[in-house]
């Protein structure tokens, strides 16, 4: 019932338990850790595909060679992520939807470079002594830089007792589009119901090289973008036009797109607004709270944006709570395995990296709740 960190928890005697762990990707919980959690983000493998040794040198250059500028921009939010902050309160909103079921349901918080770590998240849920494990990562889109390298972090670290599923993305579950849809709204309301404005779906963005080599991530984000903009037509935004536009580009590979600052640009060009939904993340962070709310507005600005809106995270919407609280009353109710939140697998064939092997079952077993 309660979002817990390493060995901080007592088992109900005689009640089944069950082990919610959320995977995200955490961030520095202060200026002196910036350097040591960009090492940690450039030494996945998942990041940067180079043998260990050429690997740790390279992350090791790239971490300190970028530490001042991101210090800058996590001073900018008081000296540390929000990450973590907002990841145990929907932990606890999430443990709470359970506090009247028949299981003893502790959600734990597992980040992928920096604390609550995976080893001790995998501790403490080892010491909880589950029944069953629901890995849940907090990314709805599945991409091998993030949920699956979180998966393999785990399979690493576990080794305690209990059947283990996992959810391994649920791009169009019900709440997940529900919440998005209602915070775009009322973000348009709350701003006098500018016309024309032009909704971007801005996600963080990969390198074209992985998509060509089967990641699913964009066939998702899109996936989503499409049921939020369907949702929205039952509602007052129903005119208004959207795209699908990604952010945060590094280093010279070529990367899916269009890229976010362009589709600014091309608003700009066109004498339209922007509304910026930004539909990958599930929490305030790094890349919201300054490159969207700083960069890509004075970006807007100096382009001659009429208005720049920019629509919140999901962190505790009750929608999004629901729905990630019925994926999880879905996944125990299925044998232990790794499936997408509606039941098998979404992804078409050609997305070799998506983990789920059998085809979801038609009924949108997303749409209940516990």
């Amino acid at each position: 019932m309660s979002a817990v960190e390493p060995l901080e928890v007592e088992p109900r005697p005689g009640v089944r338990r069950v082990a919610v762990v959320l995977f995200n990707l955490g961030g520095p919980d202060s200026l002196k850790a910036v350097r040591p959690f960009l090492f940690n983000l450039f030494n996945d493998p998942a990041i940067i595909g180079l043998p260990g040794p050429a690997r740790m040198a390279l992350a090791a250059t790239i971490s300190t060679l970028r530490a001042k500028g991101a210090k800058k921009n996590y001073a900018l939010m008081g000296g540390a992520s929000p990450l973590l902050r907002e990841t145990r309160a929907q932990a606890r909103e999430l443990g709470a939807r359970f506090s009247e079921a028949q299981v003893d349901v502790r959600v734990f918080i597992a980040m992928r470079y920096w604390r609550p770590t995976t080893a001790a998240a995998a501790k403490a849920v080892a010491g909880f002594e589950p029944d069953e494990v629901i890995l849940l990562p907090l990314y709805p889109h599945f991409s091998a830089s993030t949920t699956a390298s979180s998966m393999k972090a785990w399979a690493e670290a576990y080794r305690g007792p209990g059947d283990v599923r996992t959810v391994c993305c649920y791009p169009d579950d019900k709440g997940l589009v529900a919440a998005h849809a209602g915070l775009i709204e009322k973000t348009w309301e709350e701003a006098g119901r500018p016309a024309n404005v032009k909704i971007l779906f801005s996600a963080h963005g990969l390198p074209e090289k992985a998509i060509a080599g089967g990641d699913p991530y964009q066939w998702q984000i899109e996936r989503t973008a499409a049921a939020v903009a369907d949702r929205l037509q039952e509602g007052p935004c129903r005119e208004l036009n959207w795209q699908v536009c990604y952010q945060s580009r590094v280093g010279p590979l070529k990367w899916i797109g269009p890229p976010t600052p362009e589709a600014i640009e091309a608003a700009a060009h066109e004498g339209l607004g922007v509304l910026i939904s930004p539909i990958a993340f599930v929490s305030e962070h790094v890349e919201t709270l300054v490159e969207l709310d700083r960069d890509y507005a004075e970006l807007a600005e100096h382009a001659g944006v009429p208005h720049y809106l920019r629509v919140p995270a999901l962190g505790v919407e009750p929608a999004f709570m629901d729905g990630l609280a019925g994926l999880i009353a879905h996944a125990l109710a299925r044998p232990e395995g790794i499936e997408s939140g509606c039941g098998g697998r979404i992804c078409p064939q050609n997305f070799g990296q998506c983990p789920a092997k059998a085809v979801a079952a038609p009924a949108r077993l997303q749409d209940a709740t516990p």
